[in-house]
């Protein structure tokens, strides 16, 4: 145990750092960093001397305190027809939609289909049966003009993740005066409906749990895709596997708006554990701003580690896939501890994109890797 005059020290660098303002990722990463060095996309070099583990994951950096995080509940709808919540307040103009069939059947032999509208930020929630024989683009254009008539804040842009609905919904919104955006980062969108999944269609008459499971989600269910190799311009130098703790994405912690420079943060389900730590990946290169900026400018949705095929892909738009590493045998032990982070808490990671370790990011991302069964 370090003693009380060290920690009466340490707190006293932290008062002095004042990160909360100035966040440098790498005071918390590097201690817990394999570092990935590549001219090319190839190889890796040994990890640090630094890097302290403690079983199969990752250590906690050495100078971090984890506060408690416990964020505000969010309220469940019991009702599978119409749920409407409106918090006007933190509603924003970036929108994500959904429509697609539930596992119900409505008198025992039609589908149920919905249409579910929500903001990034997961305040506003509006819910609207469809009937079965009203599946189409004229409909959806109705319900979503109906939605957006009764809200006071209007959208910019409407996101939505679906494959198996991409022409149904894009022709749907090109007669809307909003951007219409094909992308996987519907990450509040995704979160409700593994809540109704879980709380709301068990409830309901005629649920059917074979129907569960069957997503649409990307292009077919064989997935087939080849990563493309990222541009020279667009690779980094570096790359490093580290951990944050889930406290400094809660409100009041080091990591929020104002310092993630061109990134964005997905919302936190309130249900992870307060002291487990994110997974996530530094890129390093000199050419930081150009990368954050590429990044910034396409829907970046996460990143994967392929284990099968030794690869470390990023993932974006609808099913877009850019190669960033290969991986050895080493780098895929690390790449599975990844992984197993991701799995832990729900598929949430990161990607930091950084000049050097004295740099903070010129982009920051907290993603989500949304499941394929919703």
């Amino acid at each position: 145990m370090y003693s009380a005059e060290w920690q009466r020290n340490m707190s006293g660098w932290y008062q002095n750092m004042n990160f909360l303002c100035n966040i440098n990722l790498l005071v918390y990463t590097w201690m817990v960093a394999l570092m990935i060095s590549i001219s090319t996309v190839g190889g890796f070099t040994q990890p640090s001397p630094d890097v302290a583990r403690r079983g199969n994951s990752l250590a906690a950096p050495r100078l971090t305190r984890i506060p408690s995080f416990v964020p505000t509940a969010s309220p469940a709808s019991a009702n599978g027809d119409i749920e409407s919540r409106h918090s006007r307040d933190t509603v924003t103009d970036e929108w994500e939609l959904d429509c697609y069939s539930r596992p119900v059947l409505l008198d025992g032999k039609k589908k149920l289909w919905e249409i579910l509208m929500t903001d990034s930020s997961g305040s506003m929630r509006v819910c609207r049966a469809l009937p079965s024989n009203k599946v189409n683009s004229r409909e959806v254009r109705r319900v979503v003009e109906e939605i957006i008539d009764e809200s006071d804040i209007k959208p910019g842009t409407i996101r939505f993740f679906r494959g198996a609905m991409f022409n149904m919904i894009n022709i749907a919104l090109s007669e809307i005066d909003v951007i219409a955006k094909p992308s996987r980062c519907t990450f509040a969108l995704a979160q409700w409906i593994e809540e109704r999944n879980r709380d709301v269609y068990p409830r309901m008459k005629g649920y059917q749990p074979t129907m569960s499971g069957v997503g649409g989600i990307g292009g077919t269910f064989l997935d087939i895709r080849t990563a493309v190799k990222l541009p020279d311009a667009l690779r980094g130098e570096k790359y490093a596997f580290v951990g944050l703790p889930l406290a400094e994405f809660a409100q009041g912690g080091g990591v929020n708006v104002d310092n993630i420079g061109v990134g964005r943060l997905c919302p936190v389900d309130e249900c992870l554990p307060a002291d487990s730590f994110v997974q996530g990946v530094v890129i390093l290169t000199s050419r930081a701003e150009a990368l954050a900026s590429w990044l910034a400018g396409t829907e970046v949705a996460g990143v994967k580690a392929d284990l099968r095929k030794r690869e470390l892909v990023m993932e974006t738009d609808i099913d877009n896939q850019y190669l960033m590493a290969k991986l050895n045998d080493d780098q895929r032990k690390e790449a599975a501890n990844f992984e197993e982070g991701k799995d832990a808490l729900n598929g949430l990671h990161f990607i930091s994109v950084q000049r050097d370790e004295d740099d903070g990011p010129a982009g920051f991302w907290l993603l989500r890797e949304i499941p394929e069964s919703l």
